[in-house]
């Protein structure tokens, strides 16, 4: 049995204000999932999360069978970071880190998911061969979502300045 881990990283052109404000409603989720994980929210959601927050969805992530996943929030520090945790999913083990930190022009979100799908060697067969490339996709169309959303941080390598490209016309700023 492994433990796979996949990491992502995104620069946001905002404060940390709006982007904690964004991840930190479980409301804003279904936005940046993509459709062909049939991912719907099941449970009441508040305003904002809190430790011991219980969230329940139903996913498709093979085959279009819809699964039961309800995941706990266990750990916040407000505009710093949280913590998601599979209780009941497809996952044998589902961690899930959200990091935030300010940079010059933005924020940076760093993802860090640990994951076992169980099933000993087959399913680490199974984790190299599907799973983690659907990660790697489902973490894609996020970021090409935010990129809409909130623009798109670009580095300026020559003089190390960044610049804000400002989001496509009609979507909110």
């Amino acid at each position: 049995m492994a433990i796979h881990r996949f990491e992502a990283v995104q620069v946001l052109p905002t404060d940390i204000d709006t982007a904690w404000d964004f991840f930190s409603s479980p409301a804003n989720l279904p936005a940046i999932t993509p459709p062909w994980l049939g991912f719907k929210v099941t449970s009441k959601l508040p305003d904002a999360m809190y430790p011991g927050l219980f969230v329940t969805y139903k996913v498709s992530p093979l085959f279009g069978i819809a699964l039961d996943w309800v995941t706990e929030i266990t750990h916040i520090s407000h505009k710093e970071f949280f913590v998601d945790e599979q209780r009941t999913g497809p996952y044998r083990i589902w961690h899930h880190e959200h990091h935030f930190r300010d940079v010059p022009g933005g924020v940076e979100m760093r993802d860090i998911v640990h994951y076992d799908v169980g099933f000993g060697f087959a399913g680490d067969v199974i984790a190299k061969r599907v799973v983690g490339p659907r990660v790697e996709a489902i973490f894609a169309y996020r970021q090409q979502v935010l990129n809409e959303r909130f623009g798109e941080y670009v580095a300026n390598t020559r003089a190390n300045e960044r610049t804000l490209l400002q989001p496509p016309s009609g979507v909110p700023a």
